[in-house]
């Protein structure tokens, strides 16, 4: 039987030696008998390129990595759909699997996501679990965020999280397959039939919500999501973004894919009143914080970026349509 096709994307941005590092663990994984691994990397024009090249060249990778320079620094989302479509022209990928630059494939991390969705023709997307770079556990899956994970967000009160648990956003998962609502866009499956029923990733997210978006608009079409505990990958986190980086102030692009999300998920109206409950829930946090001598814990300026970010103001309901990657018919 001919091998299946295996097509890695890998978006870089200002962190070139993780992603030769996420590239070796990939070229680990090439020897898996009955899979074709080809990477594909996209540098979103951070001028990453020259250093991967010299590493691609010199560790002889030419063969299996393909290096794509990015007209722009467009996010996240247009970096991968640059990267599928290119895949699409040079052969058929029996999967596209997404890695970020700063995790690393355990090893048969890629064989058991693909011996899982071959056994399970229904299911469209599927990622495992993870790992810190110290080796402890992080097993999580997600939550589509709602109103009321957006009300336990804020008030972070014991109590009210005790009630809302099985609305909280992060799932700690076990040891088996299970459907999920999101897995996380670091180590994420995906079979080429989602991309044929609703195109790539919604590039008006810069990043930040996309996969979340694009887990959601696969379920709206008959596919669905699953954990798959046995492929594991090490991600470093924080290195690629500074989002992650502690209770630091987040950036615009942050809001504005929350809002697009939830505006676009639910309804300019739902989303205004996820807006309110957010904003109501996060000042009483911030109360309780500060009785508590803890404000050092909280997000800075998040209430207020959150409504100057907000579709209460008719300035923030102009959503563009879906912008994203067709895969040729």
């Amino acid at each position: 039987m001919r091998d299946l096709d295996i097509a890695v994307l890998i978006v870089t941005y200002k962190c070139a030696q993780l992603t030769i590092e996420s590239l070796r663990s990939v070229q680990g994984e090439r020897q898996t008998i009955g899979l074709c691994i080809r990477a594909f990397v996209v540098d979103n024009a951070s001028g990453d390129l020259s250093a991967i090249a010299q590493a691609v060249e010199s560790n002889g990778w030419s063969s299996w990595v393909t290096l794509i320079a990015a007209p722009k620094n467009g996010g996240f989302a247009y970096a991968n759909n640059l990267a599928i479509k290119i895949a699409y022209e040079n052969y058929s990928p029996a999967y596209f699997y997404l890695l970020n630059p700063d995790a690393q494939v355990r090893p048969h991390a890629i064989g058991s996501l693909v011996r899982f969705l071959e056994s399970h023709p229904d299911v469209g997307i599927a990622g495992g679990s993870f790992e810190n770079l110290d080796g402890s556990d992080w097993p999580i899956a997600f939550r589509f965020p709602t109103l009321l994970s957006e009300l336990d967000d804020g008030l972070t009160f014991g109590l009210v999280s005790r009630l809302l648990r099985n609305w909280v956003v992060a799932r700690r998962m076990s040891l088996v397959h299970q459907p999920v609502d999101w897995v996380c866009g670091a180590s994420m499956m995906i079979r080429p039939t989602v991309f044929a029923a609703i195109g790539g990733l919604d590039e008006n997210y810069f990043l930040y919500f996309e996969e979340t978006d694009f887990c959601f608009r696969a379920r709206q079409a008959g596919f669905s999501t699953w954990y798959v505990p046995e492929s594991r990958v090490m991600h470093i986190g924080a290195q690629s973004t500074a989002v992650t980086r502690g209770p630091k102030r987040l950036p615009g692009y942050w809001y504005e894919s929350r809002r697009r999300y939830f505006a676009v998920t639910f309804s300019i109206g739902h989303a205004m009143v996820i807006d309110i409950v957010a904003v109501l829930a996060h000042s009483l946090g911030w109360v309780k914080r500060m009785i508590a001598r803890q404000t050092h814990t909280a997000v800075p300026y998040f209430v207020r970026d959150l409504l100057q970010h907000s579709v209460l103001w008719p300035r923030n309901r102009h959503l563009p349509v879906l912008r994203c990657f067709r895969p040729p018919r």
